[in-house]
């Protein structure tokens, strides 16, 4: 069976903290799968919020999401606390790709890594949207100006 691969880019955009809740364990007395999109959504809300933006206010646009894809690591359990680093790469005309790497704050050890497409959408037209310029332009710098 071919395994899904996600390699993440070599810098950081933004990063938080989530501490796991009661929720997102599973039968298993683990993070369970489910939750790990609910934790990037959570990380991908607060790096827009960072920017002024919201995910139904960029610019005047929305986003949709149309693909993501998950691999597991390690185990997490309930409390403890992850970091998620997002990078946010890969445009294209009408949107742009995000990277995830949750890892326990406390050992370092890598969770799970996630990535998430996403397009821009002019809800009120119904309609795709380029990707907005002020959106753009927070990411599109060179690697050395992302990393200070």
């Amino acid at each position: 069976m071919a395994r899904i691969k996600i390699t993440l880019p070599t810098h950081v955009d933004f990063s938080t903290e989530i501490a796991l809740r009661i929720g997102d364990i599973n039968y298993g007395g683990h993070l369970g799968n489910d939750a790990v999109l609910a934790l990037v959504h959570e990380a991908r809300v607060q790096l827009f919020a960072s920017l002024g933006f919201a995910e139904l206010d960029i610019a005047g646009l929305g986003i949709i999401l149309t693909d993501a894809a998950v691999v597991y690591k390690a185990e997490a359990f309930y409390g403890d606390r992850l970091r998620v680093a997002l990078a946010v790469d890969e445009f294209s005309r009408y949107g742009c790709d995000i990277y995830y790497r949750l890892s326990n704050t406390e050992t370092g050890k890598e969770v799970a890594r996630a990535k998430t497409g996403l397009v821009f959408f002019d809800y009120a037209a119904r309609k795709l949207h380029a990707v907005p310029a002020v959106f753009r332009a927070k990411f599109t710098s060179s690697d050395k100006e992302r990393e200070q």
